[in-house]
C-alpha cells in the first residue's frame, strides 16, 4: 500500500509498504479517509522539530473510518467513523497512574516517535478512538488540533471574564482561542500576521488584535487591560523570542502556559518573575476526556470547525503542496489531505 515518508528534512517520497496486519484483541484496522497537517508536520518537514527522527511517515490529525476490529474492541464495527487519539502510552509509569498519559514516560506520538497516518490503512488500539454517529472525516481530523487547545485551557483554568492573551494564530493558537473564548474569556490575540489576526476578530470571537510588528506588546496589553495585564498569557509560537518576551505579559499572581515548543532553552529574569509570584505551565498534547467532549461540542454546533480548513492535496499530490503550505504568506490556516 502507498505511503508519504518524510526520507529527510524537505523531503518525502510516496512509498509502498507493506499492509498492517489483521487487528489484535484490543486492536483495530481502520482506513485512514482524512490528515491534517499541524506544525509539528511543518516542523519535522523544515528539520527543527524535537522529539523526532528520520525517516518518517508523518500524520496524527486523523479522521479514519473501521474496517476490521479485534477481539476485545467493544462495540466499534466496520463503517464507524473516529477520530484517533494519537498519543501511545504504557497505562504504567508514574504519569500514566496518576491520569496523565499525554506525558507518559515512554510516549509515543503517531507521526513523531512512531509512523504515523499518511497511508491507507493503520491498526491502533481501540481505546484511542473517539467515533461520532455524525461528524464528517474533515472535522474528526481536526479533533485532535482543537484538542491541544482544550488541554491547554483546562490545564491554565482562565475564570470567565478575565483577560487571556493568547500569541501566535497559528493551528495551535487558534485551538487555545476557541477554548478561551468558549470559557467566556475575553481574548487578546498577538500575532505579527495581518491575516491571522483578522481572521482571529471574524471567526474566532477574538475581543482584542495586536500586531506586534506595529506596536509594543508590553504597552498594547496595558492599554487594553487598563493597566493590569493578562491574567493567563499562553504562548502557542514555539519561538525562542517570542517565549522569552512572554514572561513580561502576565499580571501579578498570573500565569504563563507554554503550547508551543522549540529544540533550545528559554531563559527570563528571575527577580522579575518572582516579584509576580507567576505560575508556569507546560502544556503537552491532550487527554482522552479532551476528544469527547470535542466530538460533542462541535455535534452540537457549539465549536464551528468550517472556517478552519483552507488548503487540500490527495495523499499522491501532498509532497509537492508542502513547500508553499510552510511559507509564511501561505495564508494556510488548515491544510487537509485525503487519503
Amino acid at each position: 500500500m502507498r505511503a508519504l515518508r518524510l526520507e529527510r528534512p524537505g523531503h518525502f517520497e510516496l512509498v509502498d509498504i507493506a499492509p498492517p496486519p489483521a487487528p489484535g484483541p484490543g486492536e483495530v484496522l481502520v482506513g485512514v479517509r482524512r490528515i491534517g497537517v499541524c506544525g509539528t508536520d511543518l516542523h519535522a518537514f523544515a528539520g527543527n522539530q524535537p522529539f523526532f527522527s528520520y525517516p518518517r511517515v508523518l500524520g496524527h490529525e486523523l479522521g479514519v473510518e473501521v474496517l476490521a476490529a479485534g477481539e476485545g474492541s467493544g462495540d466499534l464495527a466496520p463503517g464507524d467513523r473516529c477520530s484517533v487519539e494519537p498519543y501511545m502510552n504504557c497505562g504504567r509509569c508514574v504519569a500514566c497512574r496518576r491520569g496523565k498519559p499525554n506525558c507518559c514516560v515512554g510516549l509515543k506520538v503517531l507521526g513523531v516517535h512512531a509512523d504515523g497516518g499518511m497511508t491507507e490503512t493503520i491498526v491502533v488500539p481501540a481505546r484511542k478512538l473517539h467515533r461520532s454517529r455524525t461528524l464528517s472525516f474533515d472535522q474528526l481530523a481536526l479533533v485532535e488540533t482543537l484538542a491541544i487547545g482544550c488541554h491547554a485551557v483546562n490545564r491554565a483554568a482562565p475564570a470567565a471574564g478575565e483577560f487571556v492573551l493568547v500569541a501566535g494564530a497559528g493551528p495551535i493558537g487558534l485551538s487555545v482561542i476557541q477554548f478561551a473564548v468558549e470559557a467566556g474569556c475575553r481574548v487578546i490575540v498577538l500575532d505579527v500576521n495581518e491575516s491571522r489576526l483578522s481572521f482571529c476578530g471574524r471567526q474566532m470571537g477574538a475581543a482584542h488584535l495586536v500586531d506586534g510588528s506595529r506596536e509594543d506588546p508590553v504597552e498594547a496589553l496595558a492599554r487594553i487591560t487598563g493597566g493590569e495585564m493578562p491574567t493567563t498569557v499562553f504562548d502557542a509560537t514555539g519561538s525562542p523570542r517570542s517565549m522569552a518576551a512572554s514572561f513580561l505579559y502576565p499580571a501579578h499572581g498570573g500565569t504563563l502556559a507554554f503550547v508551543g515548543l522549540f529544540q533550545g532553552e528559554v531563559s527570563f529574569n528571575d527577580p522579575n518573575f518572582h516579584r509576580r509570584e507567576l505560575t508556569l505551565l507546560a502544556c503537552r498534547n491532550a487527554l482522552p476526556g479532551d476528544f469527547d467532549r470535542i466530538i460533542a461540542l462541535v455535534e452540537a454546533g457549539r465549536i464551528d470547525t468550517s472556517p478552519w480548513i483552507t488548503h487540500r492535496a490527495a495523499l499522491a499530490e501532498a509532497a509537492g503542496s508542502f513547500p508553499s503550505w510552510a511559507l509564511p504568506g501561505s495564508g494556510v490556516i488548515k491544510a487537509m489531505i485525503s487519503g
